[in-house]
């Protein structure tokens, strides 16, 4: 396995092509790829142009706000970041084994979040490419297209995320940037009349779930590109459970090379920092974690569903793990590397999510209310989960006034950074033929980085009017290719050329 081929050559004798901004996926970056006159794929990036600053941010908070804090990263995972983020406070008072009752519950929040951000991106933001076509008309290939073509797909789409937000609604108080987590636990009691509301609803939910399933496997099958497109070995990694099954919420870490084998197996995620570092690019925003022992070359890996399908012995719901056998199977047995293949991972979690909605609501152990617990007071805590996009680390260090002093956040995004530069290259190196660009072909690369899901700010969205110029340079810094897409969503392409040295 090797990095991202980075030339050597003089910039200036390489063609230069930018997709800036990204669609379709939450938050903003750009893509930059270097060709040479043959075509090759020379270098390419996937740039992260935004700078948030939380870490900085929750420096000098006292740490029982940071839960709270943390939430505003983003508006479709909040509930991801407020777990883990709680998960690290209870380390702080003490409470290194929360109450059943908090616990499940904290459970059931985190499976409704799965729900509705899997739910999100598959019908609103994935399911346009598959259902249409890579290269079909840019105001067919979007959300109102499927509304349009696909009404009742749509409807499911909407529902299912309906559902996931209220399971949030019920134990957090709002369905984006409520509260639930306390240091120690949870600050609400679930009431019968919550559990029966959500309850009546858990078997078409899980029917629904199921044909999310089939329909994407079905796609994916009628798919051309699916079993080549953005194929690359990798390394991969996520929390399992003591029994090798997959964990959302708690375990240990477990990572596997590209053929399988074990690299490190039931780490203590408290101690993550033995296992991971991150590295610095001048060129993003975005860090560039890797396993130390395996070194920055070939220590990236990827997070997410692809991973934690490939990585877990089983689930623990009987839908989903014949649904995962199916996924391995697919693979014989062995790792699927298909960049493709996220969404039907994704799916297949998705019903593994509802499934445990279902068996939580009905534990005795949810309607409970002894939900909080301390112990012994540290310094320091780390909490980790299964977000939506991956492994989710928050760690913070307090002084004696319990004000934060240090903070460091590695989000599903970051741990996936050098996976989606990889899926870049190799979707270009394919697709990619220098001569004459079109939107289709651009959204090749786009459909790449889509795959992942990616939070590229863990914050902010953007919905139309997102204006997109593609320039194609030759070697002599001549412009031999323009494409623009105004505010309006139309492509024009007839633009005069230019030469960067010397202006229009």
């Amino acid at each position: 396995m090797t990095r991202l081929l980075e030339t050597a050559a003089h910039p200036r004798t390489l063609r230069r092509v930018a997709i800036e901004p990204l669609t379709r996926v939450e938050g903003h970056g750009k893509v930059t790829l270097l060709l040479d006159d043959q075509n090759r794929v020379h270098q390419a990036r996937l740039h992260i142009v935004e700078f948030r600053g939380f870490e900085k941010f929750i420096q000098g908070r006292p740490y029982w706000e940071v839960p709270v804090l943390v939430q505003r990263l983003c508006g479709i995972c909040p509930v991801s970041h407020h777990l883990a983020a709680g998960k690290a406070v209870d380390m702080l008072v003490g409470a290194r084994q929360i109450t059943p009752t908090a616990e499940k519950l904290r459970r059931l929040l985190h499976k409704g979040q799965m729900l509705q951000s899997h739910a999100l991106h598959f019908f609103h933001l994935a399911s346009p490419d598959l259902l249409f076509g890579f290269d079909s008309e840019p105001e067919r290939r979007n959300i109102i297209g499927v509304v349009r073509e696909h009404p009742e797909l749509a409807v499911r789409g909407v529902m299912l995320r309906k559902y996931g937000q209220e399971v949030i609604k019920a134990i957090a108080g709002k369905r984006i940037h409520g509260t639930a987590c306390v240091p120690g636990g949870m600050n609400k009691a679930l009431t019968v009349d919550e559990r029966d509301v959500l309850r009546r609803e858990t078997t078409q939910i899980i029917r629904w779930c199921q044909e999310a399933v089939r329909v994407c496997r079905d796609l994916l099958d009628k798919c051309e590109h699916a079993p080549i497109f953005g194929v690359f070995p990798s390394n991969f990694m996520s929390l399992i459970r003591a029994d090798g099954a997959l964990d959302f919420y708690d375990g240990g870490l477990r990572a596997r090379d590209a053929s399988g084998a074990i690299i490190f197996d039931h780490a203590d995620y408290t101690r993550y920092n033995r296992h991971i570092h991150e590295e610095v690019k001048s060129w993003s925003y975005m860090k560039f974690p890797f396993i130390i022992n395996l070194g920055e070359e070939d220590g990236w890996y990827r997070v997410g569903p692809l991973a934690r399908m490939n990585i877990c012995d089983s689930l623990d719901t009987v839908f989903a793990e014949h649904e995962r056998k199916l996924f391995r199977e697919a693979a014989n047995g062995g790792m699927q590397h298909a960049t493709l293949a996220y969404h039907w991972a994704r799916m297949i979690e998705m019903l593994h999510a509802a499934e445990g909605i279902e068996r939580l609501l009905d534990d005795p152990d949810i309607l409970g209310t002894d939900l909080v617990t301390k112990g012994e007071r540290s310094l320091e805590g780390v909490g980790v989960i299964e977000a939506p996009r991956g492994t989710l680390f928050h760690h913070y260090k307090v002084d004696e006034n319990d004000v934060v002093v240090r903070a460091n956040l590695i989000v599903s995004t970051t741990n996936n950074n050098q996976a989606m530069n990889e899926a870049v290259r190799t979707v270009a190196a394919s697709y990619l033929d220098g001569q004459r660009l079109t939107e289709g072909l651009l959204n090749h690369i786009e459909v790449a980085v889509r795959a992942f899901d990616p939070c590229l700010s863990c914050a902010t969205h953007a919905l139309g009017k997102m204006p997109l110029q593609v320039e194609l340079v030759d070697a002599g810094g001549t412009v031999v290719d323009r494409l623009v897409k105004g505010a309006d969503g139309q492509f024009c392409d007839a633009l005069p050329t230019f030469n960067y040295d010397s202006g229009p």
